[in-house]
């Protein structure tokens, strides 16, 4: 049964491939029945569940909860989505964000369970040092608005270059990732050489601080609580 219930969520999982938009689109009539067949075999595993768990513990179990939720409203959502398109009025699958509760939820998901409750304590203990970046980077976005500003540059297209301040927000974010790289600070490295060392700052403080800051933050306190879970788990 576990290895059943793993393969439906999967089957339910990759329909996304399939549904419109899809990467590779099949009929709806096909997606539609595949769902169904999905969400009948999870509701088949939910009541197998209820039969040999006590009434009251079943009923207290938010995880339970949840699943019959997310069969509730794909269902619905699934309804909803056919009549429209025999009317021709496009519309679109909102269920989908809800399939992931599937794999959460279900018993045999405990190890999923944990490293996303490790995900989760995680998240507030990283927000100063999230916090710390973004600042970093809006400080270096106003720095670039005053150098670059008023310069009247031009990027490769002919758009203005650093005039606006959320777009060298987003540019700048970007770099951290060094994917617009070094395509981003040619305007004004064309205008004055010297203008790379704000880039080369930049890099530096944001990419090569900050993100190792970051990371190792993530994962220490990732590892510390799920050291903790596995401990207690095996208490």
């Amino acid at each position: 049964m576990r290895t059943a219930t793993y393969f439906f969520i999967f089957l339910n999982l990759s329909l996304a491939l399939f549904e419109e938009p899809a990467v590779y689109p099949l009929p709806f009539l096909a997606t539609s029945v595949l769902e169904v067949l999905c969400l009948l075999v999870f509701l088949g595993r939910l009541t197998h569940f209820a039969k040999v768990t006590l009434h009251s513990v079943f009923w207290k179990d938010t995880k339970n909860i949840c699943i019959m939720v997310a069969i509730l409203l794909s269902l619905t959502d699934l309804a909803i989505y056919g009549v429209l398109r025999l009317y021709n009025v496009r519309s679109i699958r909102w269920s989908r964000i809800v399939r992931p509760i599937f794999l959460i939820n279900f018993a045999e998901s405990r190890q999923i369970r944990r490293a996303f409750r490790s995900i989760r304590n995680t998240l507030p203990e990283i927000t100063y040092v999230f916090l710390l970046f973004m600042f970093s980077l809006l400080m270096f976005s106003l720095m670039a608005l005053k150098l670059f500003g008023e310069r009247n540059l031009q990027t490769a297209e002919g758009l203005p270059y650093f005039r606006n301040y959320l777009e060298i927000v987003f540019d700048l974010y970007v770099l951290v990732t060094t994917a617009n790289s070094p395509d981003v600070m040619m305007p004004a490295f064309d205008f004055s050489s010297w203008y790379a060392l704000f880039f080369i700052a930049f890099v530096i403080v944001n990419t090569y601080i900050f993100m190792s800051l970051f990371l190792a933050v993530v994962y220490n306190n990732y590892k510390k609580h799920l050291k903790v879970m596995l401990g207690g788990a095996c208490d």
